[in-house]
């Protein structure tokens, strides 16, 4: 079973939707200790990383120690940005950790042509092999809506450029993340989401 971390921020009707069309099964925790629980977990989210404050640290132990023993853990959108250490958004909520490095706003002054928040379509642009990927090409097109983004660090395998050039797409070992949002996505979206249940097993 999969948990849907809801922390009053996350887009989970869309990502209800779409898990339910690939017929895969899934509760919403009401407990931390649900998540030790769980056989995966996703951390999905839209708006500001200061709504993540709820994830509070009983909640980051159990997500911690979950994915720590091998839980496969998927950040959706804020939600891959918790996975990171901290955001500049926030800068008084805590990240999960899991992986090393600071959220940061995009810059839309270095090409006045570009408007932040970055809303709309956008490629990925590949950077190694990724189970998240299988089945994509780069360049594939996939739906935005941020004014912050995670630096492009050992993790990244899909990076895009919309001022910056940021990590569209993160993986390390059971740890994966996308900034866009897959249920929004299209079929690309679609697969990537398949691509995760798959590691789920």
């Amino acid at each position: 079973m999969i948990a849907l971390v809801d922390y009053g921020a996350g887009n989970l009707t869309s990502v209800r939707k779409a898990l339910t069309a690939l017929g895969a099964d899934f509760t919403v925790p009401s407990t931390p200790e649900d998540c030790r629980r769980a056989q995966a977990l996703i951390v999905p989210g839209v708006g500001h990383f200061g709504a993540t404050a709820r994830l509070d640290a009983q909640w980051r132990d159990a997500i911690g120690s979950a994915a720590a023993s091998g839980t496969p853990l998927f950040g959706i959108c804020v939600g891959m940005q918790w996975l990171f250490e901290g955001s500049d958004e926030a800068p008084e909520a805590t990240g999960l950790g899991a992986i090393a490095g600071r959220i940061t706003r995009l810059d839309g002054n270095a090409d006045r042509r570009l408007k932040v928040p970055h809303v709309g379509w956008n490629s990925l642009e590949f950077r190694g092999q990724a189970r998240l990927l299988r089945g994509l090409a780069t360049g594939a097109q996939v739906y935005f809506t941020h004014s912050y983004a995670a630096p492009v660090t050992a993790e990244c395998v899909a990076s895009t450029t919309h001022a910056n050039t940021f990590s569209s797409v993160v993986e390390r070992d059971n740890i994966f993340g996308v900034q866009f949002h897959p249920e929004k996505s299209g079929e690309a979206g679609l697969t990537i989401l398949r691509n995760f249940l798959e590691v789920c097993g």
